[in-house]
């Protein structure tokens, strides 16, 4: 893979070495939903919320990276700790409409 690891922790640098470009499309998409919870993120693809930033930064132009971390900072939802616990789903109820 072409992209540095930056500053990142050597498991997470390891981490972000092994993802291919579909994986990194994946995350960056993840990143961007409101109601994925970095927790989710790490689950999958074991890159914590720095390593995340870190991915979003060289994956993204700096006008997007600076609107993606000014929606993502102090987002209740992109935390399990911080969610409220009446947020029990990972997507909008209107996202999956069927009929």
């Amino acid at each position: 893979m072409a992209h540095s690891i930056g500053n990142l922790s050597p498991k997470a640098a390891r981490a972000a070495a092994g993802l291919t470009a579909s994986e990194v499309s994946r995350v960056v998409e993840m990143a961007w939903e409101d109601r994925t919870p970095f927790e989710a993120i790490e689950g999958l693809f074991k890159l914590n919320e720095s390593a995340v930033i870190s991915l979003m930064r060289r994956n993204m132009k700096p006008s997007s990276f600076r609107l993606w971390r000014k929606r993502v900072t102090g987002r209740k939802t992109k935390h399990l700790q911080l969610r409220s616990p009446d947020v029990s789903r990972g997507y909008c109820p209107t996202q999956y409409k069927r009929g």
